[in-house]
């Protein structure tokens, strides 16, 4: 079993709620509590694309945990 990273910039994490239908969120800034993210879809080259009209978001550093309500690592995004 893989360890979970401490959240950083440019980190690629995936929702584990199963109404969020495989979402993926970008980190593009973290500060003392939370990560600001934007939803993002990845290319074949594992580059992140912002997906359009979807809103940039904060969500509490303490989420960043594989459970039900939290989120899984997926990687690091390769810009």
């Amino acid at each position: 079993m893989t360890d979970t990273p401490t959240p950083a910039t440019g980190q690629i994490w995936q929702d584990n709620d199963p109404r969020a239908d495989e979402r993926l969120i970008w980190i593009q800034r973290i500060d003392d509590t939370h990560a600001h993210v934007r939803q993002v879809a990845l290319t074949q080259d594992g580059e992140p694309v912002p997906l359009p009209s979807v809103r940039r978001t904060r969500i509490r550093l303490d989420r960043f945990k594989p459970t039900s309500t939290g989120y899984r690592y997926v990687g690091e995004a390769q810009r």
